[in-house]
């Protein structure tokens, strides 16, 4: 069989086993290039795209390839950018800036389409897809491809910085790629308020219905802001059943379902249940580590994978404090060209520039895991190796000495008299598991959620 085929043969394999989002994200414009003797080379869009498959999906292919082609034994990955990715780039390519200077740091200056309110930088191309947020991804794209007629309206939820915008202006400008002819409208729901105040004080109510009215495609963001609004949810309510009435596709972001918004008006919490509600949550570790080398593509900075990691790991509450962290480390570095920051330094950097947390005692975090685990603080100091004592107590030597700043040998007197040796131990395999295990780090989310609130 020929390239194309073989590579058929290997998608069809790995689509079975990988959600649709994913699927989508990581081998689309993906192709076999070359295959001469033992070896398949792969083409992918992007560099990014290009160390995920090696990382991630590496095996997978592997395996898929060797079923179908028996006479494969290694993989090679190449950058191949697609016509309209290299059009993309180019376009998008900063001016050169003297080496030192902070205008290195300046990646593109994107402009927002007056017409339709869309940011042209949030697309489905650099939008990162994980567990944490693949449903919504996934019933995205479906919108794109079928305008008011499967989810409408689609609703997506969640916490703050969790990429909700980021999907809204990727429908919106995919809409427009794929039907320039088609009316978009990106508005938050607070300037549709305060456009709707104006046009009643200008007695030009008639032209704001119309102006939104006429849209093929509403994007609304942040609804849970329509809260004790009367008259803006009676004005909404007429805007939504003239556009769901004629087919028009309307999105909506909020930070909670529809049932959790207080004082909206039941008729439209139905109508916002009416079609498909999906949720956004924290990324994990595997997926926070992703989004930081996107942006670092993105940005043209390059910083080493033990620091990305280190912040991968310590940012765990959203992606804009994700990306926030991750630009002042990029403005630090930028100090020091001729050697990279240390782990030890982007603690510091981290710990100058994002929120203080409450002081807490040694005594808190024992009694809170304590209880979290529902084991007496007692047993943690008790020289027992029982599975349901071992990990409370790992995990309290952890958070003593990243959240306490604890000294190892004070960490082991707290618990028993043990040696500085036991604590150095478990911090080591609690800040190994948070990486790999997603139930501990929800675990050690969780009982900082309740040290610190």
């Amino acid at each position: 069989m020929d390239n194309n085929e073989l590579w058929n043969v290997v998608l069809r394999e790995i689509e079975v086993s990988t959600s649709k989002a994913n699927f989508a994200t990581w081998f689309q414009q993906t192709a076999i290039n070359n295959h001469s003797e033992a070896c398949v080379t792969i083409s992918t869009p992007s560099a990014f795209v290009k160390e995920w498959l090696e990382y991630k999906y590496h095996k997978q292919i592997l395996k898929a390839l060797r079923v179908a082609a028996p006479d494969v034994r290694t993989i090679q990955y190449m950058v191949t950018p697609a016509p309209l990715q290299a059009a993309r780039t180019a376009a998008a390519k900063p001016q050169q800036a003297a080496p030192g200077t902070d205008e290195q740091l300046e990646f593109v200056e994107f402009t927002v389409d007056r017409a339709t309110n869309l940011n042209p930088r949030y697309v489905f191309e650099n939008f990162i897809v994980g567990s944490f947020n693949e449903l919504a991804y996934a019933a995205a794209l479906a919108t794109v491809k079928n305008i008011g007629v499967l989810y409408n309206p689609l609703f997506i939820y969640g916490g703050v910085g969790l990429g909700k915008t980021h999907l809204l202006h990727a429908i919106g400008n995919a809409v427009k790629q794929q039907r320039p002819n088609v009316k978009i409208s990106y508005i938050s729901t607070e300037r549709f308020t305060s456009e709707l105040v104006s046009a009643i004080q200008n007695r030009e109510t008639d032209r704001f219905k119309e102006r939104y009215r006429q849209n093929d495609v509403l994007l609304i963001d942040d609804i849970q802001f329509i809260s004790g609004k009367t008259t803006t949810q009676e004005e909404f309510f007429h805007t939504f059943n003239a556009l769901h009435g004629a087919n028009k596709q309307i999105v909506f972001s909020s930070d909670g379902p529809p049932k959790s918004i207080q004082h909206l008006e039941e008729r439209l919490r139905s109508r916002f249940e009416g079609g498909m509600i999906v949720d956004v949550t924290v990324p994990e570790y595997e997926s926070r580590l992703a989004i930081l080398k996107s942006k670092m593509q993105e940005k043209k900075q390059r910083l080493g994978p033990e620091l990305l990691e280190y912040i991968a790991a310590e940012v765990a509450s959203n992606i804009r404090e994700l990306e926030g962290a991750l630009n002042v480390v990029i403005v630090h570095q930028a100090r020091h060209p001729h050697r990279s920051l240390t782990s030890g330094e982007v603690r510091e950097i981290l710990a100058k520039n994002t929120a203080p947390r409450r002081a807490i005692t040694a005594a808190q975090i024992i009694r809170i895991v304590a209880e979290f685990y529902d084991v007496p603080e007692r047993m943690l100091s008790e020289k027992t190796r029982r599975k349901e004592v071992v990990k409370p107590r790992q995990i309290c030597m952890y958070l003593l000495r990243e959240d306490f700043s604890g000294s190892y040998p004070y960490i082991g007197q707290k618990f028993g008299g043990r040696d500085h040796t036991t604590a150095l131990h478990a911090h080591e395999k609690i800040a190994k598991n948070i990486k790999g295990n997603e139930s501990i780090a929800n675990e050690i989310k969780q009982i900082r959620d309740i040290l610190y609130k």
